[in-house]
């Protein structure tokens, strides 16, 4: 047995570290963490401390059974899991649950996979960090009791089922309110002019340096400029240096991944995960900008044997964050000679590629640029045109590797080469467009744009940003969705040859690409919250919980003091909001229907809806049918906030007589599984691109026969003896189904030729759970 025990997180990590150290060292995983509260109850003993109970996961035990007994055989057990908080925590409790005694263990950290860090590790080995154990018990156990007491509030307030955090939290009503920004949003127009001229045969353009409010102020303005003569008033050009980025920190490569690559925040995590284990890149949780001198030196040999000794400028960047909890390395390369890697995806090979180039540019001499300014005059009033255009006269970093950026509102002109001018040159004018053009409403966020947002709050750190994006998805909160625009006229005057033309142009506008949305359920819980606990959702408040967590991890502060002063007062609200009585459902009253009874949107117990009339006092045997109110289900693109009152009685317009085929009436409605028309007692799902509130009866006959044709081609055989029992095609292959159950048939068993006797012999003999089993019995003919 092997002197030494040495332990990691993952069985990726462990393979490759493995391979560097030798046959005195067996590698094992913990496969993350082994213990931790447990999943029932609160797990926190609040009257001592806040003592966590921790327990070993049902799925770890054997891992850890395992894990003790090499231990126990062991001269030394490492302990190398990763260097952050989290890390130093599995670290802790393999070092709690093992029972070794600390002097046989030792701690190592290293922020790359690679030999010569793993061997610089095992010769500076430290003891266990408890500062940053404590740091993450303390967010574990704060996160557990605002979860524990502020989702059966919830439960009682608003919807059963619904969870919240306090993180989570912060993050939907950010979403919740930057939807609200935009539908609150009220576009003013205004027109823009832009002219086009000639200098030297070359054709330039130049925009004026005003804005009209109307169209009529811009039609006087080219009816003023009829005939005026153009020259150059001014000419500056100036130079100047565009520097690179700094190298990547977890959320900016989560940015510039979602916009280059089009990743989530997780599968970039992911796809990071995988290159560090590898051995490939940095570790990957951390939210420093600094890069150490070896791999400084290493770029820069890099650089000049690429591009040569002037592309090279080595630059050390700081960390902005003053609570950098992983202040080590920024994201970058182990080795910069390897500009691809084998053995991977192209998933895998694209992060690669984005995070070296990233770090090599980093370290490249600045770009050089000369920027032109034109200022042209008229004599026809003081108005200026102002052209601009800007020329790389050294291409330095951006040879490599150019930032992007979704924060731009308006899509900006391309920089055109402007012609050599002087001053006082005249200039030919050719057109002037004066275009309608409408401001945009703020952005709705991204996943890139939201982890942007929520460090800048200084809200999460590295290893929170894509779980809490995650989880606030999963849990109905937030969508992430695509938005088709819409058409929208616009104006535009044209002064050409001494004539002005109105022209109307249409432009889609609205369109969204991957946006977080937040449901109705978001909405009101959001509310609900803000309402009754708006210390937790406080911007500020949880910005300073993460600083305290920074404080523990620097040995500053107890843990369990910081959650005495959190935990107190927060216990006295969660009681009180316990005790009012009302409901919180978003209701919001539409207008009334033609019987003049009110209609609302509001969240009931099954969620969003639409209700005709109001719930009186009265005993339900007392009231008339007629008089009860009315409930729809609002459709999964409406939201309670928007819908209006047409929409939401078109609800109650299902299901809907659309004709009658094969002497059957056919209705089309909404059900459990989305929109359906039904026909003869079957139902037939209505394909997306249709909409069940138009759809009509020459569709509805298509949908059926496409359904009913797709069957035929579906089925291999039905028993005439028993026709419940059919033989089909499948995804995976032919099958047999009985009762609503599906039975997988025998390897090299012709489906074909299967005989009803050969089908209830597979169905008897298969063993998976909860299926019903019948044996066979011969059904008598008509008339016997």
């Amino acid at each position: 047995m092997a002197k030494n025990l040495l332990i990691v997180e993952s069985p990726a990590k462990a393979k490759t570290i493995e391979k560097y150290l030798g046959k005195d060292f067996i590698v094992k995983s913990s496969i993350g963490h082994i213990r931790d509260l447990p999943e029932k109850g609160i797990g926190i003993d609040i009257a001592h401390d806040f003592a966590p109970e921790y327990v070993v996961s049902p799925d770890k035990k054997k891992v850890v059974s395992e894990l003790k007994k090499l231990a126990k055989e062991a001269e030394v057990v490492w302990l190398a899991t990763d260097e952050d908080r989290e890390g130093e925590a599995i670290a802790w409790h393999l070092l709690e649950e093992l029972g070794v005694k600390e002097s046989k263990t030792r701690r190592v950290v290293y922020h790359e996979i690679t030999k010569s860090a793993i061997e610089e590790a095992i010769k500076h080995p430290r003891s266990i960090d408890k500062a940053l154990v404590d740091a993450q018990q303390a967010r574990r156990v704060l996160d557990r009791l605002v979860g524990y007491e502020l989702s059966p509030v919830l439960w009682r307030k608003v919807k059963p089922s619904l969870s919240a955090g306090r993180v989570q939290s912060v993050a939907v009503r950010l979403i919740v309110e930057r939807e609200r920004e935009v539908n609150s949003f009220v576009s003013v127009f205004y027109f823009k002019v832009d002219g086009l001229f000639n200098a030297n045969g070359a054709n330039f353009h130049a925009e004026l340096d005003k804005r009209y409010t109307n169209e009529q102020q811009a039609n006087d303005f080219l009816t003023k400029i009829k005939g005026a003569e153009f020259s150059v008033k001014d000419l500056e050009k100036k130079p100047a240096k565009r520097s690179p980025s700094a190298p990547f920190t977890t959320s900016t490569l989560q940015q510039e991944a979602s916009r280059k690559l089009s990743f989530s925040v997780l599968q970039t995590m992911r796809v990071a995960q995988s290159l560090y284990e590898r051995g490939d890149i940095t570790y990957m949780r951390t939210d420093s900008v600094n890069l150490s001198q070896q791999a400084i030196n290493g770029a820069k040999e890099e650089i000049e044997k690429t591009f040569g000794p002037k592309y090279a400028q080595t630059r050390q960047y700081k960390t902005k964050s003053s609570g950098a909890q992983e202040a080590h390395e920024a994201i970058r390369p182990t080795d910069f000679s390897a500009k691809e890697i084998d053995g991977h995806n192209d998933t895998e090979r694209r992060l690669y590629d984005l995070i070296r180039k990233r770090t090599i540019a980093s370290q490249m001499a600045n770009a050089e640029i000369e920027k032109t300014v034109i200022t042209i005059g008229q004599n026809a009033t003081q108005d200026n045109f102002i052209a601009t255009g800007e020329v790389i006269t050294f291409d330095g970093f951006l040879r490599v590797y150019s930032e992007s950026d979704d924060d731009v509102e308006e899509q900006q002109q391309e920089s055109e080469t402007l012609p050599a001018v002087k001053a006082n040159d005249k200039l030919n004018f050719i057109e002037a467009n004066a275009t309608q053009r409408f401001p945009s409403s703020p952005p709705r966020y991204t996943e890139a744009s939201l982890v942007k947002k929520l460090e800048a709050l200084g809200i999460g750190r590295p290893s929170t940003y894509a779980p809490t994006i995650t989880t606030v998805q999963k849990r109905g909160y937030v969508v992430k969705e695509n938005k088709e625009g819409t058409a929208r006229p616009y104006k535009v005057l044209t002064l050409k040859n001494g004539e002005i033309k109105s022209t109307t142009k249409t432009e889609i506008t609205g369109a969204e690409k991957s946006k977080l949305f937040p449901t109705d359920i978001g909405s009101v819980v959001t509310d609900f919250l803000i309402e009754n606990f708006g210390e937790i959702l406080d911007y500020n408040f949880t910005a300073h919980v993460e600083e305290e967590f920074d404080t523990i991890a620097e040995g500053k502060l107890s843990w369990t003091k910081m959650l005495h002063t959190f935990y107190n007062p927060f216990h006295i609200t969660v009681e009180k909001a316990t005790a009012v009585k009302e409901r919180a459902s978003g209701e919001r009253l539409l207008g009334q229907d033609a019987n003049g009874k009110n209609v609302y949107a509001k969240i009931g117990r099954y969620g969003p809806m639409i209700q005709i009339g109001d719930i009186t006092a009265k005993d339900d045997e007392e009231i008339k049918a007629e008089d009860k109110p009315k409930y729809s289900k609002l459709r999964a693109d409406q939201r309670m906030e928007t819908i209006t009152l047409d929409e939401a009685l078109n609800l109650f317009k299902m299901p809907r007589k659309i004709g009658v085929y094969e002497e059957k009436e056919m209705s089309a409605g909404i059900g459990r599984f989305g929109p359906y028309i039904r026909h003869d007692s079957k139902f037939y799902s209505i394909p997306k691109e249709d909409d069940v509130y138009t759809i009509d009866e020459v569709r509805a006959i298509e949908v059926i026969k496409d359904k009913r044709q797709k069957e035929v081609e579906k089925t291999i055989n039905v028993f005439a003896h028993d026709p419940e029992i059919r033989v089909l095609k499948g995804r995976f292959g032919p099958y047999i189904t009985m009762d609503k159950n599906n039975y997988k048939i025998p390897k090299g068993k012709d489906a074909a030729l299967l005989t009803l006797e050969e089908c209830l012999e597979i169905i008897k003999n298969d063993t998976s759970a909860g299926k019903k089993k019948r044996g066979f019995t011969p059904r008598k003919k008509a008339g016997k």
